[in-house]
């Protein structure tokens, strides 16, 4: 298991061999530090804590977890085999060579918050018609049930406006285009989720 912590940068284009051009994200990953390992004995399950940018200050607990290792902005755990785990130590460095142009990956993180929204945008509706003497209902959601269909009320999991945005959301199956380790920088095809600086965590095999 391959993983790592950067932050989206920008999106631009690169070539391939073919003379095809591809859509790519630049991603600033690592250097991240693990900072714990989770054992099945004490915790109940397998993992390693990374640490990733760094911050000014700490709280006391916090520094006590870290020690002497850094002042992480971030930490997050990844899931792996006791076998993998044995291979790693508190205190290793991760960073972006462990990935190779190529890989086929997948990337998670928090997309773009977008307030509250009506019911086009959110869930694609149609809205009403446009002639024949409506007035104020080009985007309204329509009926939401009523005594024939649901008893009189609304059923759970009805399509509304609400709040849209700001889940988190992985992206599988993308690619590796490009990896700098002396910038610590990663090329992935396609768009990623989240704004310029949104934390992602890259996986692969």
């Amino acid at each position: 298991m391959k993983f790592l912590l950067g932050t989206k940068e920008e999106m631009t284009q690169m070539w391939n061999k073919g003379g095809e051009c591809h859509p790519v994200t630049v991603v600033s990953a690592g250097p991240c530090v693990i900072t714990q390992i989770k054992t099945n004995e004490h915790d109940g399950y397998t993992a390693l804590q990374l640490g990733f940018g760094s911050k000014k200050k700490l709280s006391k607990p916090l520094l006590g977890h870290v020690k002497d290792l850094g002042k992480f902005r971030y930490l997050r755990e990844v899931r792996v085999s006791p076998s993998d785990a044995d291979s790693f130590n508190i205190g290793d460095s991760l960073k972006t060579d462990i990935f190779s142009e190529g890989d086929v990956i997948e990337v998670s993180g928090i997309s773009k918050g977008k307030g509250f929204q009506g019911v086009v945008k959110r869930h694609g509706f149609g809205g009403g018609r446009r002639t024949h003497g409506q007035k104020h209902s080009e985007r309204e959601p329509g009926s939401i049930g009523g005594g024939g269909r649901a008893g009189g009320r609304v059923v759970k999991g009805m399509r509304m406006a609400g709040r849209m945005g700001g889940d988190r959301v992985t992206v599988k199956k993308l690619t590796v285009m490009k990896v700098l380790p002396s910038e610590n920088k990663i090329f992935i095809k396609g768009a990623l989720p989240g704004r310029r600086g949104t934390l992602v965590e890259i996986k692969g095999n």
